[in-house]
């Protein structure tokens, strides 16, 4: 098996996760709320950033073997993963697996928009015509004045854009900086972020059971390890290789929502979701040929 292709089947293990991450939140929210479900998902999350450093050998009990320049940055990463999930959570309480899939791939459309603003990248006819047309599938799926919109729709693209973010502000560090460091950095401020954003927002209930403690357990290894396997898929391959393989998630969330929750928003989704992919490979594509 070549390099690629394993980096392939690992990237799309990592989508799978997130997607049955999604699945447990829907299930969770009939009786936690989103900032709950966000604290368990980041409390419980730091255990995989710690494997990934034992898996790395980076893992050490000296203090100074985790400091870094940009430590601040790192913190305000997770910070924004952690509002992220709660946007993201939220509106999976309310929405389709699908739906709340297909506006989370604008985050494609996000980092062309912050690349600009933040990095005065240069961006040509073909990309600001892909954002384009992505923010228009957006706002198809979203159905802005007709009775089937909520702005509860709009709270995927709001965690989209902190995604974006905190993937965009990466290239800030030092190309020496340990990817495993920095997950740790993120997955220890996504925690501490979901706690502040937790506090004075929301009454913590205990645990109903075990089936829901293990529920929560099983939610919170899910998405951890999805971080894991895309960070070690990202490492193997070139990202020109593993980026189209994103949309999988919509076929997976769109499968697990029709098998377990008997969804299957066919008009919601379409032609909207066509144009987001659309944007989100032309935006690719024209990366790739500016490289060359």
């Amino acid at each position: 098996m070549t390099t690629n292709i394993r980096a392939i089947l690992v990237c799309l293990l990592a989508y799978l996760c997130f997607d049955l991450m999604s699945v447990h939140v829907r299930i969770l929210s009939a009786s936690y709320s989103p900032q709950e479900l966000s604290v368990y998902r980041n409390v419980l999350g730091v255990l995989p950033s710690i494997l990934l450093l034992m898996y790395t050998r980076e893992l050490s009990f000296d203090i100074k073997d985790y400091k870094i320049k940009k430590w601040k940055l790192a913190f305000g990463r997770g910070l924004l993963v952690a509002l992220a999930q709660l946007l993201f959570y939220t509106a999976l309480a309310d929405l389709e697996l699908a739906t709340v899939s297909a506006l989370g791939q604008t985050n494609a459309i996000f980092i062309v928009l912050i690349a600009v603003i933040f990095y005065g990248e240069k961006v040509g006819a073909w990309r600001w015509s892909a954002v384009i047309i992505g923010f228009g599938g957006a706002v198809w799926i979203m159905q802005p004045g007709s009775n089937m919109f909520t702005w509860t729709a709009a709270l995927p693209i709001g965690a989209a854009f902190c995604y974006a973010a905190s993937m965009v502000t990466l290239r800030s560090f030092d190309v020496s900086i340990s990817s495993a460091i920095i997950y740790l950095y993120s997955s220890i401020a996504a925690a501490l972020g979901a706690i502040l954003l937790a506090t004075g927002t929301t009454d913590f209930s205990p645990i109903q059971s075990m089936s829901d403690a293990l529920l929560i357990l099983s939610m919170s290894l899910c998405g951890g390890f999805g971080v894991v396997f895309l960070m070690y898929a990202f490492r193997q391959a070139p990202a020109s290789v593993l980026a189209p393989f994103s949309y999988f998630g919509i076929l997976t969330a769109f499968g697990l929502g029709w098998i377990v929750f008997d969804e299957l928003p066919l008009d919601k989704l379409f032609p909207g979701v066509i144009l987001i992919i659309l944007s989100g490979l032309t935006i690719l594509w024209r990366e790739e040929r500016n490289k060359t």
